[in-house]
């Protein structure tokens, strides 16, 4: 296999982290296919790697938790025993974000259970250094792992945001329900009420569906394989937190959460892995 240059490797991660279809990167660098998904494993495994390693010791004061559904090779009720077991079917993926650096502290795949919610927990304790207060949504599995992998060294409470009644129009059938109000429940600690919010992780949620293809409803750019689609997101993340410069803090989350002095470039991340020269 011949070896690809920095500029055309350069070219296949930024179309992928810009949200183009891995069909689509292929047309436009002249890639094969295999190819760019080799680089894509390549480059998910060194940024999950970096990430796990260096994105710790983290002083935050206020992070935003939830967790966002996509599907691999099929939806549930299309899939057979087997299929599941493989590995298809829905995926959520975790996310807990500073609302103050936009960092996306921990990332975590699988399914929307206890055990899911309780490794991501202890993942994000791990990670900090400080009592932070925390903010999720209503979803029940997160109040026990809270206090698993915090005990009561946190400030903890959930936002519960309540929907009217689903409108099935044709001009609306894939519109959100409205939201007529939320509440909020203190579940430990003295969380700062003016500070209870899941905003800044549902607006993160948003770039995830804009920024991978893999996201996107309605299409058939949904990920054939589990692994790729934990690859892709890995690389994600990675070109988020170094990569992006944030609009509002006009630097990266990394370097507002002082993990670096710089922005990198498309060429940084491919250093992370040499593995990656194909």
């Amino acid at each position: 296999m011949n070896c690809l240059s920095i500029s055309v490797r350069s070219q296949v991660v930024t179309a992928l982290v810009e949200g183009t279809s891995i069909n689509a990167t292929c047309r436009m660098t002249g890639v094969a296919k295999h190819t760019v998904l080799k680089l894509l494993e390549d480059m998910g495994c060194a940024a999950a790697e970096y990430h796990n390693a260096h994105v710790r010791k983290l002083r935050v004061r206020r992070i935003q938790a939830d967790e966002i559904w996509a599907f691999v090779y099929g939806k549930d009720k299309n899939l057979t025993l087997e299929q599941v077991q493989a590995g298809a079917g829905s995926v959520w993926t975790w996310t807990a974000i500073d609302a103050d650096s936009k960092l996306i502290v921990s990332y975590m795949l699988g399914d929307r259970g206890a055990a899911t919610a309780l490794s991501f927990m202890r993942d994000v304790a791990g990670r900090v250094t400080n009592r932070i207060q925390l903010t999720t949504d209503g979803h029940r599995v997160y109040a026990d792992a809270v206090e698993d992998a915090f005990g009561a060294d946190i400030d903890y409470a959930m936002l519960v945001k309540i929907y009217g009644a689903s409108n099935d129009n044709p001009e609306s059938r894939y519109s959100p329900a409205t939201c007529i109000g939320c509440r909020t429940g203190v579940l430990a600690g003295n969380p700062d009420p003016d500070h209870i919010s899941t905003s800044f992780v549902e607006r993160s949620n948003l770039s995830m569906r804009m920024g991978m293809r893999r996201f996107t409803r309605l299409t058939n750019g949904f990920s054939k394989k589990l692994e790729n689609h934990g690859h892709a997101v890995a690389l994600y993340f990675m070109h988020y937190n170094f990569c992006r410069v944030h609009k509002t803090l006009r630097v990266t989350p990394a370097m507002e959460a002082g993990l670096t002095d710089h922005v990198w470039t498309i060429e940084e991340l491919l250093g992370l892995n040499e593995k990656a020269a194909l």
